[in-house]
């Protein structure tokens, strides 16, 4: 009597283990499904802010340029307004940069404009992922690609007296920098020009 009892326990028992497995079963595989995506969508954010800063230092470099050709022309130019951010970014290659840094990143670009935050000029890139989020329980997701989207900003470092004047010697305190940097548009080098990351900084808009 005890023993076909136990047996009878035993059966009914056997259903609520395999639903128990089952259950946690399908728990740890969504676990899984969200791990892929959010593991897809961080390498899409990396790629996208890769982009963007890229895109902003390639400007970067173009600003300095530009600022030494200012100071050569010496046509009566206030070069100084490049010293502030007071002019536009200059076309170059900048989307180039960003591409690049997107296909580095196992990512295309498909998205890309100027923009600006808080007063500073800055890029704006998107990114989609050559990669998908892979196979999961989550239907659709064996085609699905991350997207994700940066800005990056150039930020002046130096500040600048508002009595300059572009047609004589300035000195001018950029942070970071030891001493103070000097400019004489008379007695100029593009070699005096000192590193872009001197003049200006480059990170991602918050």
């Amino acid at each position: 009597m005890t023993f076909a009892r136990l047996r009878s326990d035993r059966g009914s028992t056997l259903p609520l283990y395999i639903w128990l497995t089952g259950i946690l079963l399908f728990v740890a595989l969504a676990f899984f499904a969200f791990a892929q995506a959010a593991s897809a969508r961080n390498g899409a954010q990396s790629a996208a802010d890769a982009a963007a800063l890229a895109a902003a230092q390639e400007a970067r470099d173009e600003l300095v340029k530009g600022l030494g050709v200012a100071i050569q022309e010496d046509d009566g130019a206030a070069w100084l307004d490049w010293l502030d951010g007071g002019v536009e970014l200059p076309d170059g290659a900048a989307q180039g940069a960003a591409e690049a840094l997107a296909a580095q990143n196992d990512a295309e670009l498909s998205g890309f404009a100027p923009d600006e935050v808080n007063g500073y000029p800055g890029y704006w890139a998107k990114v989609t992922t050559n990669y998908a989020v892979g196979d999961s329980i989550i239907p659709g997701t064996e085609s699905k690609r991350a997207k994700a989207e940066a800005v990056a900003v150039i930020k002046p470092r130096c500040d600048l007296a508002e009595s300059a004047d572009p047609e004589k010697a300035v000195e001018f305190v950029c942070d970071g920098a030891e001493e103070p940097i000097e400019m004489d548009p008379d007695d100029f080098e593009p070699g005096d020009l000192p590193d872009a990351a001197d003049l200006f900084a480059v990170h991602l808009a918050e």
